[in-house]
């Protein structure tokens, strides 16, 4: 389930852990009036869990859970991998520089097979910015070596349930 043979791999947050969950917050639609849910959570002795149900009631449509605040330094790394088994939706993976709630987030979304674990490698070239989900012109470059959150977001506007299981996320370079 891991990245390339060739890559060198650190592993960031292991949900393993039974309280690696714990540390993470649930931000939703909720916030401007939406009815989704959305919640991390872990199975009893397996992984992390991203699942609630999107409504797109009073114009909502999107959950998120987002790491506490920490300090991560990918500045010599290339990429992250995900390792995840999904349902078939299209998720996005969000890394703050800064531990506000609201401030830019770098994306790079992801599709997953439902049913089927995976290692999703997303390039850190691959991460844009954006604020409240909308693209951010002029942002600048991602600081690698300033990471502050990571963030799980699902917002493909389709209603219905949802759920991604997290083993871990991991930091790559390439060889």
């Amino acid at each position: 389930m891991l990245g390339t043979v060739d890559d060198l791999l650190e592993t960031l947050l292991d949900f393993a852990d039974p309280l690696a969950p714990a540390a993470w917050e649930s931000i939703g639609d909720r916030v401007m009036g939406g009815r989704s849910t959305g919640a991390f959570t872990r199975v009893p002795g397996g992984p992390a869990v991203f699942l609630g149900e999107i409504s797109l009631e009073n114009g909502g449509g999107f959950a998120s859970v987002r790491s506490a605040p920490g300090a991560f330094d990918l500045s010599r790394h290339d990429g992250l991998v995900l390792e995840v088994r999904g349902d078939g939706r299209g998720y996005k993976l969000s890394i703050r520089t800064d531990p506000w709630f609201d401030g830019v987030a770098w994306q790079a979304p992801f599709a997953t097979r439902a049913g089927s674990w995976e290692a999703i490698r997303l390039p850190l070239a691959d991460f844009r910015p954006t604020w409240r989900g909308r693209p951010v012109p002029g942002a600048g470059r991602l600081e690698a070596g300033r990471v502050a959150t990571f963030g799980l977001t699902v917002a493909e506007r389709r209603s219905g349930p949802f759920r991604l299981e997290v083993a871990a996320l991991r930091a790559y370079r390439a060889r």
